[in-house]
């Protein structure tokens, strides 16, 4: 009878049936079970099990009257988890355990035909993949509000001339146009790797049992189809002990975390008073306890500092399954929690990103007057040498670095030596070579593919957002 708690595996020691006459130690307990993380899994392992349920009634290994009421008590238990009323017991261990009880509690003995054909092993793996399927589908959608946001500002930027830098030192001008455009290149890379990740980890392992597959007349195809993976996994060792998915989006993960990690130090940089070229707004902005002038781009610094967090995820795991023999081990159980805690945590980070860019006023001002120091167009200068005078570049290079010297001497920028001043060290350079110096002018030239002259970065922006967000 269904009110008949005698025949429900929520007593512990009836959990793996015979073989055992006594519950678990209560450490044991502890250690063994995961239900405290796994039970966001909920939805996944219900829509599988629905999914083994109704192929097993199609191929007649069970009653399609079992069936029906298999997923039928399987949707109240989803309502019941919804609407927080379902009871999680650490007793039963995992999600799939905690659903196995009380569907026997609704219905019975057709309960216990669910699991028939299918293991824990093939369950958790087809309940894994399924919620990092949607996982990777939801984190698209948060980089792509990224994008837009990056583009958002970099289209209101394209002009806006402002330092490139290597080794943190003045290299040539750019336009804050420009250097926001790589990050959407950045992002969209990262959104491909994602994309690879889930194309991989798309075929099911519903079937595999424990490893080596069952003598039932399963139809894999169908429950695949039913869960829309490509396909069945080609091998059942193979499909219960890989964890290749899980690693892969962690690496996904630390690789995005890293680019977010990046952009949030640079606004750390560019918020400081030393730099004053971003001002976020009091969203994204915090005070400090004892220095009332203090105004700390908190936000970006816990972008910076939680890479660590998502990288360290990836470690963790890849140190987990590189002593795993074949197949299946308890250590598996710890490949859930890194996975969970990235997501949320990369979520978290993007939102913030996406929104501290929608927050932040840029002081074109100060960039433009920083972009022609340190002879940023030094650069400019070597090329009118080749260009103009057909000089050797190795040539033109020494040449320019003779002229940066002595404007170094003279306390003045490029722009701001004399004409003699300059034909005394290169007898053909002409007037027109101040055409060439002002960090504008560079901005301007540079209109290779690429490159940072703002028209191209107005044809970048129309163009990313033809690929990335339409």
């Amino acid at each position: 009878m269904a009110d008949d708690k005698s025949k429900s595996p929520a007593d512990a020691s009836t959990i793996w049936g015979g073989r055992f006459e006594a519950g678990p130690d209560a450490v044991m307990e502890a250690i063994n079970a995961s239900i405290d993380f796994d039970q966001r899994m909920y939805a996944q392992d219900i829509a599988a099990s629905q999914a083994h349920a109704r192929m097993l009634a199609n191929q007649k290994i069970i009653s399609t009257d079992d069936a029906d009421a298999i997923i039928a008590g399987l949707d109240t238990i989803r309502s019941e988890i919804e609407a927080s009323s379902f009871e999680f017991s650490r007793a039963l261990e995992d999600i799939h355990m905690n659903v196995e009880a009380r569907l026997t509690e609704l219905i019975g003995d057709a309960a216990g035909r669910l699991h028939t054909a299918r293991s824990r092993n093939d369950q958790v793996a087809v309940d894994f993949k399924l919620w990092a399927r949607a996982a990777l589908d939801a984190m698209d959608g948060d980089m792509q509000a990224l994008q837009s946001a990056l583009l958002d500002q970099a289209e209101a930027h394209a002009a806006s001339v402002m330092p490139g830098m290597t080794h943190l030192q003045t290299a040539q001008p750019v336009t804050l146009g420009h250097h926001l455009m790589a990050y959407v290149e950045m992002v969209g890379r990262d959104r491909g790797r994602a994309a690879d990740c889930r194309a991989r980890l798309n075929e099911s392992p519903l079937g595999a049992a424990a490893l080596a597959g069952t003598s039932f007349p399963i139809d894999r195809d169908a429950t695949a189809a039913a869960l829309e993976f490509d396909g069945p996994a080609r091998n059942s060792m193979d499909a219960v002990s890989d964890r290749d998915f899980a690693m892969e989006f962690l690496a996904f993960a630390s690789i995005l975390s890293v680019h977010l990690s990046r952009l949030a130090e640079e606004y750390v940089i560019w918020c400081s008073a030393q730099f004053s070229y971003a001002r976020l707004g009091d969203a994204f902005s915090t005070g400090s306890s004892i220095m009332p002038q203090k105004r700390n781009p908190d936000a970006a610094e816990l972008v910076r500092g939680k890479a660590g967090r998502v990288i360290g995820a990836l470690h963790g795991l890849m140190i987990v399954m590189k002593g795993m023999p074949m197949t299946y081990g308890k250590d598996m159980q710890e490949d859930k929690e890194p996975v969970f805690e990235a997501t949320e945590t990369l979520q978290l980070c993007l939102a913030a990103m996406t929104g501290m860019l929608g927050d932040t006023k840029f002081n074109t001002d100060r960039m433009a007057a920083d972009a022609g120091t340190g002879f940023s167009t030094a650069t400019d200068l070597a090329d009118w040498l080749v260009r103009v005078l057909g000089m050797p570049f190795r040539q033109a290079h020494h040449v320019t670095g003779a002229i940066v010297k002595l404007a170094e001497d003279k306390g003045c920028g490029l722009e701001g030596l004399a004409l003699s001043d300059m034909q005394g060290v290169e007898a053909g350079i002409t007037a027109d070579i101040f055409e060439v110096l002002g960090a504008e002018n560079s901005v301007n030239s540079r209109t290779s593919f690429g490159g940072t002259a703002p028209g191209n970065v107005r044809a970048a922006v129309a163009a990313a957002r033809k690929r990335f967000l339409d």
